[in-house]
């Protein structure tokens, strides 16, 4: 069986502590983190993981928000949620934010190193671009060296799904299911004053790389 290198962010002790003996007692090398504030300075596109475990209710930031950032600036392992959340709207938020599996609490260890394995074999291995910008997602901020801006809920996911695929066209449906993922009826025009306000922002801190609409198609970061 294959070394794994896994990130595992869970805040509640007895489980963090059990997740982690079970990947090392598996032979696998674990990172752990407390919250999402760690997790972001652990997990970020240089920390070599093949595959995340992520609560998604830290005490500090939405463990979805906390995916976004680490997929905006990066990050390219696979991602396995934990949550107490089942309903399906919560299960469709996740996928949205980035999540590739998703298992409820309570759950069995054993189960979830199953899923590890299985989610570690379809690591990309793609090149990582620049993209001018970090994306913080306990202040829900975009900063450049140039300064730091708030952002609001929704213009943060919509940045951060378009983020994670840099050069790439993000179709517009990928963006709303992102921002609006109980599956809110939005139009338009709506989307459009969101990028226009992201724009903006963007243009406030001197970001060097900007969204470019393609029409009738998406967005990419360029």
């Amino acid at each position: 069986m294959e070394t794994l290198r896994v990130g595992v962010c869970e805040d509640h002790e007895p489980i963090r502590r059990a997740l982690v003996r079970a990947l090392r007692q598996a032979g696998h090398d674990v990172v752990p983190a407390h919250n999402g504030r760690e997790a972001v300075a652990l997990f970020g596109s240089d920390a070599s993981l093949d595959v995340i475990v992520m609560d998604i209710g830290l005490p500090d930031a939405d463990g979805r928000d906390v995916v976004r950032a680490l997929k905006s600036a990066g990050q390219l392992a696979p991602v396995l949620f934990l949550t107490a959340l089942d309903a399906v709207h919560d299960k469709l938020e996740g996928f949205a934010a980035g999540a590739d599996d998703y298992v409820v609490k309570p759950f069995e260890l054993r189960e979830v190193l199953v899923r590890l394995e299985v989610l570690a074999a379809r690591r990309p291995a793609e090149a990582v671009s620049d993209r001018g910008f970090v994306l913080d997602p306990l202040t829900h901020s975009v900063r450049t060296s140039r300064g730091e801006v708030r952002l609001s809920p929704t213009e943060f996911r919509m940045l951060a799904a378009i983020a994670a695929r840099p050069g790439q066209v993000v179709r517009r449906r990928t963006v709303v299911a992102a921002a609006w993922p109980d599956g809110a009826s939005v139009s338009e025009n709506t989307i459009d004053s969101y990028i226009r306000r992201i724009r903006t922002k963007l243009d406030e801190i001197e970001s060097p790389s900007g969204i470019e609409t393609v029409r009738g198609v998406g967005f990419r970061v360029l």
